[in-house]
């Protein structure tokens, strides 16, 4: 079935993605910890400068791969729904676990916005 197929492949680009907004903000926190420990000391403007155009970049990824994870949960959510109308099958390990995502993810969405 290409459909389960597909579902597999958009679970896990979902879990992936999770996993990479995660990982950008604790890059955000770790370089916006260090630019202020650099403020702190008096570090030379221009490292300085440079510390902050780290931050902004790293700060800058996070919208970016907000709005991939959000298209790549609807197209979770249109092919599990697709296979649930083609299928009988209501219960299966694949679709168990993309169930399991959308949760996942609609949480992360949650606290993101709270």
């Amino acid at each position: 079935m290409d459909t389960v197929r597909s579902l597999k492949i958009k679970t896990s680009t979902c879990k992936r993605l999770v996993k990479e907004l995660h990982s950008y903000e604790k890059e955000v926190e770790r370089e916006a910890a260090k630019t202020a420990d650099m403020k702190n000391k008096g570090a030379d403007p221009y490292d300085l400068k440079q510390q902050e155009n780290v931050l902004g970049e790293s700060r800058m990824m996070i919208p970016d791969c907000r709005k991939r994870l959000e298209a790549a949960l609807e197209d979770l959510k249109g092919i599990l729904g697709e296979l649930l109308n083609e299928t009988d099958k209501k219960e299966s390990p694949e679709i168990d676990e993309a169930r399991n995502i959308i949760v996942e993810v609609e949480k992360v969405f949650e606290t993101i916005e709270a």
